[in-house]
This record gives structure tokens, C-alpha cells and sequence, in this order.
């Protein structure tokens, strides 16, 4: 537990008269510290949940609470002033190693508070029972107080100092290993689990989700990156994450995420992810790979999320937040996409004039894609467009009369150029009815 390190304060040590009165007090801490030690750490481990409980950090604590009290041994015979109150390095040290077990700060500051009200207990008892004039007893207590506040407010300040330069160095070097780590995973390279999932901070024997979030802007902003963690918690929520998600900005408005789902999870729902999404921020788009175990599913479902987010990126699919991989059309839209040129072409010789870039032949190619998704089936096609049996009858006999030919002649190009139309949008529509590449 720790105190300040030469730096001066404006206040004043008590007149020799005043430290007369506790002075014996140091005689008596010196000869107990070892054991007030013990208990003062063991009694703080119990009331602070997040303290670590392994032997060698116990160990840690007690020399870092004995320290503390041999200085206040110093303090109260005089020998040591208010004002050259320096830190005990076993305090600083054990301060340190919180930090780089990623303990949160107010378990130390609660740790000073509960070990000055166990001190001052134990003080004032030996004060009552040296001191039976009252008169005498008060100024000793008064004088304890003083110096005890003071030296607590000086000890806590620059222990927490030293916790958060620790913390700051520690997060940096943590955060340059899981870079290399994931570096070498999503390039396929060898990685020992052990030291992939100390690095990552998560298991890798349970299935992870790869996401990819952004915002279309061009806004590069502190605030935008903010949003985009937001959402990715809740994301995590709506799918139902074992953990926190594991997040790798690649930019201020560019994200790469993992959500870990443990061993056993649901399907996420569209409805649920569009839900997440809109209440952190209507303005995050994802991209979502399919759930996979292992570094290879985290490295398979990352790609697969980069490849929704490359064809939700065309804008040319419905107009919603979230753009699963495992969508029907997805993967096969990522892959066109992939070639441009030759899609532009394949649109084109497929279509024909259904290739229009205005919004009846758009209706037409959708209800043509639809059909063929529910196998030819006029019933199931109307009921997904929310349309009558004979519409759907008429609007086909129309998109066959564009195209200039039945459905049947090259039925695979034909279902490769409505996926493509679909989901890669007027881009490739415009360019494939003017005939470029």
C-alpha cells in the first residue's frame, strides 16, 4: 500500500510536544507489524472481492502492509515529517502487480480506506489503555488523526499513481501481443492455444462470431469509435455472448469484433441484431460471419464477416443495419463481387433488358429471384412479397418476355445475375444495360 515520493505538501508535522504523546505507538507497531501485517491483509483479501487470493499476491500484500506500518512507526516518533512522506516500495510494488492483473483501481483505494479504519482501531485501543487521562488520551487522538489523514491522503495519491502508469504500460504491451497474435492467426500462421487464449484473453475452445462494424462516413472521430464499441456490446448481448467481445479497431469509424458464444448457443435472429444495432446506433452497418470454433473458426468466421461487409457495402440489398453471411445470397454475392467485370457481363448476356436500372424492372427481377428461391412455387412467393397468386403469375410472364427467353435456358446464369442484381446493386445494373465492363 504506498505514499508520495518527495513531493512536498503544505502542511505542517505536529510540535514535538504533540508526538510526544503518540510517540510510544512506534515502539509497539514495530514489534507487531509482522503479525498486524497478516491479519490486516488476510481481513482485506475477505472484504475485497477482487483482490487476488493466490499465496504469492497474500504475500505481496502483508509485506506491502508491513511497510506501511514501519513508516507510520517513523512518522509517529518524528523522524520522517508530513511533508518527506515517500512511498514504501513493497506498496508500490504490490500496487503494480493489481494493475497487471487487470484489478480495477477502487479495489486499492478501498483497500487504503479499510486499512486505515483497521489501523486508527487498533491505534486509538492503545492510546485508551497508555493514556488514562482523558485529557492526555484526546490530544494523542487528535494528533493520530492528523498525521493519519495526511500520510493516507499522501499514501493513496501516489500509490494510484504508480498503479496507473503500471496499467497504462501493461494495457499498451497487451494490446501490441494481441495485435501479433491475431496478426499470426488470421494469416494462418502456427499459434500454441495456450498462447493465443492468454493473449486474447478468451477461450478458444467455444464458438466465436466474427463481426465487422462500421459507419459510412467519413467522419474519423474519438466519439465514432466509442459508438462503434457500444454496439458491439450490444451485439454481443443480443446474440447471447459468453463474455466481452474482443475488439480490434481498424480505424476510428472500422472495427473488427469476436463474440464468444460459448460451447452451445441460438442462431441470432435478424430482427434481434437490427434491434442491438439500432439502439446503440442507427448509423452502425455490420457484417456477420457464421459461428465457428477454434483459430481456424476465428479466422473463417472473420473472413466471412469482412465478405457480408464488402456486399453490404454495395448498398444494393435491403436497407437494414446487419448483413449475415449465412444469408441466402451472401456468400454467393461476395464472391461476384470479387469480379466486377466479369458480373457486369454476366448480368447483361443473363438479363437482357430485365438489366433496367428503374424500379419496375427491379420489382420484376425480385419476384423472378424470390420464385426461384421458393422452387417455382407461385403460392410461397406471393405469400413472401405479400401479394396475390395471379400477380406474381403476371409480373413472371413480364420479366420472361424482357429477358427474351424461358426460365430454363441457362436457369444457374440466371440466378447468378439476380443474386448479383440483388444484392451488388446499380452499379452493376447500370454498367451491365450499357453494355461496359
Amino acid at each position: 500500500m504506498g505514499a508520495t515520493k518527495g513531493r512536498a505538501r503544505d502542511v505542517a508535522s505536529p510540535p514535538g510536544s504533540a508526538l510526544a504523546e503518540i510517540a510510544f505507538l512506534s515502539s509497539e507497531l514495530e514489534s507487531q507489524a509482522s503479525a498486524l501485517a497478516a491479519q490486516l491483509a488476510e481481513f482485506l483479501v475477505e472484504e475485497i472481492p477482487e483482490l487476488p487470493r493466490d499465496a504469492d499476491m497474500v504475500r505481496q500484500l502483508a509485506r506491502s502492509v508491513e511497510g506501511n506500518l514501519v513508516l507510520a512507526a517513523a512518522i509517529y516518533r518524528g523522524e520522517i515529517g508530513i511533508e518527506e512522506i515517500t512511498a514504501p516500495e513493497d506498496a508500490s510494488e504490490y500496487a503494480r502487480r493489481l494493475a497487471r492483473r487487470g484489478v480495477p483501481a477502487t479495489a486499492l483505494v478501498r483497500a487504503y480506506r479499510l486499512g486505515q479504519s483497521f489501523h486508527l482501531t487498533w491505534a486509538v485501543g492503545e492510546i485508551v489503555e497508555a493514556r488514562p487521562d482523558p485529557a492526555r488520551a484526546l490530544e494523542a487522538v487528535r494528533t493520530l488523526l492528523r498525521l493519519n489523514f495526511h500520510y493516507i491522503d499522501a499514501v493513496s495519491e501516489r500509490v494510484i499513481e504508480d498503479f496507473q502508469a503500471e496499467r497504462d504500460r501493461w494495457l499498451g504491451h497487451r494490446r501490441t501481443l494481441r495485435v501479433e497474435i491475431l496478426e499470426q492467426i488470421l494469416h494462418g500462421q502456427p499459434v500454441a492455444s495456450a498462447t493465443a487464449e492468454d493473449a486474447l484473453g478468451l477461450s478458444l475452445r467455444q464458438h466465436h462470431m466474427g463481426c465487422v462494424l462500421w459507419t459510412p462516413d467519413e467522419e474519423n472521430s474519438t466519439a465514432t469509435l466509442v459508438e462503434l464499441e457500444a454496439a458491439a456490446s450490444r451485439l454481443g448481448e443480443a446474440v447471447g455472448a459468453s463474455g466481452a467481445p474482443l475488439i480490434w479497431p481498424k480505424g476510428q469509424n472500422y472495427l473488427w469484433v469476436w463474440l464468444p458464444l460459448g460451447r452451445r448457443f441460438e442462431a441470432a435472429s435478424q430482427a434481434r441484431t437490427e434491434r442491438a444495432l439500432a439502439a446503440a446506433s442507427p448509423r452502425v452497418l455490420a457484417g456477420l460471419g457464421v459461428p465457428a470454433v477454434g483459430m481456424v473458426g476465428l479466422r473463417r468466421s472473420h473472413e466471412e464477416a469482412l465478405a457480408a461487409a464488402k456486399v453490404a457495402a454495395f448498398g444494393g440489398g435491403p436497407r437494414r443495419q446487419a448483413t449475415f453471411y449465412a444469408e441466402p445470397g451472401v456468400r454467393t454475392a461476395a464472391l461476384l463481387a470479387g469480379d466486377l467485370a466479369g458480373t457486369r457481363r454476366l448480368v447483361a448476356s443473363s438479363l437482357g433488358d430485365l438489366a433496367a436500372s428503374d424500379e419496375p424492372a427491379e420489382r420484376l427481377r425480385e419476384t423472378l429471384r424470390i420464385l426461384l428461391e421458393e422452387g417455382g412455387s407461385y403460392g410461397a412467393t406471393a405469400e413472401r412479397l405479400y401479394v396475390h397468386k395471379n400477380t406474381v403469375k403476371y409480373r413472371v410472364a413480364k420479366a420472361i418476355a424482357l429477358r427474351g427467353r424461358p426460365l430454363d435456358d441457362g436457369r444457374f446464369e440466371l440466378e447468378l445475375a439476380l443474386i448479383a442484381c440483388h444484392w451488388l446493386g446499380p452499379t452493376i445494373l447500370a454498367e451491365a444495360a450499357d453494355g461496359t465492363t
